[in-house]
């Protein structure tokens, strides 16, 4: 067998991905993220971090923007979900309003997946006894 070791493989490896990731820091340098670098700048101070290089602050940005984006999706398909589940008597009123109503329930449901748990106070209007006499209420 014919086992050479070309030590050439791994630096040239190791040059292509420096060059890739100075390819994409500079191309941050031209791109507008959604969420202002103000803000980014803002929560990484109030975490402690602070860095002078625009690029970094963009590149939490875009992280950030994409984890938003997949909750949102997720929430979605949760909220997709949870509308097919509908009993067929109200099968002809969601037949004309197809729009689907994100709640607090599908967004918490998305980011159970991601390891954050929102815990959300009950409203006055969520509460079961709601618009019951209050002497009733306590039986």
């Amino acid at each position: 067998m014919n086992h050479t070791n070309n030590p050439q493989q791994p630096n040239d490896a190791r040059h292509d991905d420096d060059a890739a990731l100075t390819e994409f820091l500079s191309s941050l340098m031209d791109y507008t993220p959604t969420i202002p670098d103000e803000l980014v700048e803002h929560y990484l101070a109030k975490s402690g971090f602070q860095c002078p290089d625009v690029r970094l602050v963009r590149l939490v940005a875009v992280a950030t923007q994409k984890f938003v984006a997949e909750v949102a999706s997720d929430a979605l398909q949760q909220c997709r979900a949870r509308q097919s589940t509908v009993v067929k008597d109200k099968r002809e009123k969601q037949q004309k309003d197809k729009r689907p109503i994100l709640t607090m329930e599908d967004l918490s449901k998305a980011l159970r997946d991601y390891g954050v748990n929102v815990k959300h106070q009950e409203y006055f209007a969520d509460s079961p006894s709601t618009g019951m006499d209050p002497a009733s209420r306590d039986e």
